[in-house]
């Protein structure tokens, strides 16, 4: 078993792919973040004004997750990996977080984005694990940096 779990929410399989490839990069075990009810199609749909206003999208946005089967406390170093959603995390990472302990552990953001940057990330997750040393990763949108991870690892 590896000391680094890469934990990760893909709404459209893209962030999953990205989570897989970091996981190889790092040697590191991977666990997917899962909604009880996945998301629909409209939902994620961010050019879709219903879905930003309506409260029904609103409850589903923090949704409960499928399991509460992480091996979080068997890991030193999270890597979290998840898309941007109107500048930051979808809540359901938020929840993810607020369902395990972090303290003690470092936890590294990853992120994919159409467009946003992770700038919001930090202090929306911060409050959700109490204890545990927050990093902001890199964007994966262009795929993994294996030098920049192996870099990273070396600092932790």
């Amino acid at each position: 078993m590896s000391r680094i779990l890469v934990a990760y929410f893909s709404a459209s399989g893209v962030t999953a792919e990205r989570a897989k490839e970091l996981a190889a990069a790092a040697d590191a075990d991977l666990y997917e973040i899962r909604p009880a009810e996945p998301y629909s199609a409209a939902d994620i749909k961010w050019t879709n004004p219903l879905a930003r206003c309506n409260r029904e999208w609103l409850r589903k946005a923090m949704p409960p997750l499928a399991d509460h089967d992480a091996p979080v406390a068997d890991h030193d170093v999270i890597f979290l990996a998840f898309p941007i959603w109107y500048y930051t995390a979808p809540l359901i990472v938020n929840g993810f977080l607020k369902a395990y302990d972090f303290a003690g552990k470092t936890v590294v953001c990853f992120a994919t984005s159409g467009g946003s940057d992770m700038k919001k990330v930090e202090k929306s997750l911060a409050p959700c694990v109490p204890g545990a040393d927050l990093k902001l990763g890199q964007m994966l949108n262009g795929g993994v940096n294996a030098a920049a991870v192996e870099a990273l690892l070396a600092t932790l």
